[in-house]
């Protein structure tokens, strides 16, 4: 995959421990975009504390459909997709994981 064709999923720890995920092609750009109140809606509700995981993906399209697969799921599964993007099998994926907390908070 070429730097081009990269994007990123990335999911965010917010306060009350909820989760918010987003797609960008820099994860660290948009998270101080985030902090700085020019992110979505929910961010600036609940501002993001940490960024818990990013998955390196081919394209757009890719990173869509699993941003919205992530969204679908509820906090429990959500919480194991995470831990399934820091496998190895999805090595080539680019997985990064930090451990979120398993409150029972949650965003979709």
């Amino acid at each position: 995959m070429t730097e081009a064709e990269r994007w990123f999923v990335y999911v965010l720890r917010c306060r009350g421990d909820r989760l918010y995920c987003g797609i960008a092609k820099d994860v660290e750009a948009r998270f101080a975009e985030h902090r700085a109140g020019k992110g979505a809606k929910f961010t600036r509700a609940f501002p993001p504390e940490a960024i818990v995981a990013t998955l390196a993906v081919t394209g757009k399209p890719q990173a869509l459909r699993e941003e919205a697969a992530f969204k679908a799921l509820d906090r429990g599964k959500k919480l194991q997709r995470l831990a399934e993007w820091a496998t190895p099998a999805n090595a080539g994926q680019s997985a990064t994981h930090r451990t979120p907390s398993p409150r029972t908070a949650e965003h979709d």
